[in-house]
């Protein structure tokens, strides 16, 4: 069984609740129709019923199955209700009930983080049409990190056919979208994170390196001296999970490298969780594994909000959110 078509069936054995808040938008039409046919999550769409309806129709979906929000009833109590919590949210930043209620009713983003807010959706996926900001700010602004976590990063799966490093081919890539030159205290942090996600997500114990130029002092500069910090820094906040930096690439994955690079070292050639030193490495490092390996790269992934909410690219595919939705229900199992 492949890595999605596991996650698949998890989300199935436990329906969890995603709102889109872009239903208008085709690929986000298509993958609601999909993910109700499939019964991979129950799905919140956003907007006029008959308006969202006739548009699916229109391409041979049936999205009638969905719940619907549409916050321009005049009569939409909830929206109300949502603004009054809002407000009280926000009123340490002076937010009236008025203000929330107005973004409320023009801010699809904001809308679908209330609804995972007051447990009426069990996560969100969106980022389509929005850009990342306008993602993750409400995200922040009302669901907030979760307990223990200072930082919200992302992570790709990166699923490598025919692959024997890793966890048959399987590999969380991060951070790869989010946190450009993290710190060490950062990167202890995203690898946290990530390992966590693994696990999650596969079932299958983290084994997280955190990658560098330089194995264990082969080289010396202060790029390597943060990436060795941010390994003992994670060894404090997290001493259950199997972890070590730095390590090159190489050996990181493969064992004979890693039994020469670091001999005795239980992470080295090992290592399903990689965490790169900066966004630009990781960005290139799942984008050359994608093309050159044809591996499937799901995400970005969004990990460290206290309940899921996750940003898709742009040019993303009707298919690509059916995995992200899969992904965040099964993410809103572990909440």
């Amino acid at each position: 069984m492949s890595f999605l078509d596991s996650v698949k069936q998890r989300a199935k054995s436990k329906q969890k609740t995603i709102v889109l808040p872009e239903s208008t938008e085709p690929r986000n039409l298509t993958a609601a129709h999909q993910v109700l046919a499939e019964g991979l999550a129950k799905i919140v769409l956003i907007g006029d019923k008959a308006e969202i309806e006739s548009l699916a129709k229109a391409e041979g979906l049936d999205v009638s199955a969905a719940s619907f929000v549409d916050p321009n009833q005049a009569d939409c109590g909830l929206i109300s209700q949502l603004s009054a919590k809002l407000a009280d949210l926000r009123k340490s930043k002076g937010m009236t009930i008025e203000e929330a209620y107005n973004l409320l009713t023009t801010s699809p983003m904001y809308l679908g983080c209330m609804l995972v807010k007051e447990g009426i959706a069990d996560g969100m996926v969106a980022g389509s049409v929005y850009s990342t900001a306008d993602v993750l700010r409400p995200s922040l602004q009302i669901l907030k990190t979760a307990p223990g976590i200072s930082l919200v990063s992302s992570f790709f799966v990166m699923v490598v056919p025919q692959c024997e490093y890793g966890a048959d081919g399987v590999f969380v890539f991060s951070d790869c979208g989010l946190v450009q030159n993290p710190n060490s205290e950062e990167l202890a942090q995203i690898a946290k994170s990530s390992a966590e996600s693994f696990e999650a997500l596969t079932g299958t114990q983290a084994v997280v390196a955190l990658l560098s130029h330089s194995t264990k002092g082969s080289a010396k500069h202060a790029d390597v001296d943060k990436v060795v910090e941010a390994a003992k820094i994670l060894k404090e906040i997290a001493p259950d999970i199997k972890a070590d930096g730095e390590f090159q690439l190489d050996a990181a994955i493969v064992p004979s490298i890693g039994a020469s690079k670091a001999p005795g070292n239980p992470v080295a050639g090992s290592a399903n969780v990689l965490i790169f030193p900066d966004l630009d490495a990781g960005n290139i490092a799942y984008k050359l594994v994608e093309r050159l390996a044809k591996a499937d790269a799901l995400g970005p992934i969004t990990q460290g909000i206290s309940k899921p909410v996750n940003d898709l690219s742009r040019g993303c595919s009707a298919e690509d959110i059916v995995g992200v939705i899969a992904i965040t229900a099964v993410q809103a199992q572990g909440k």
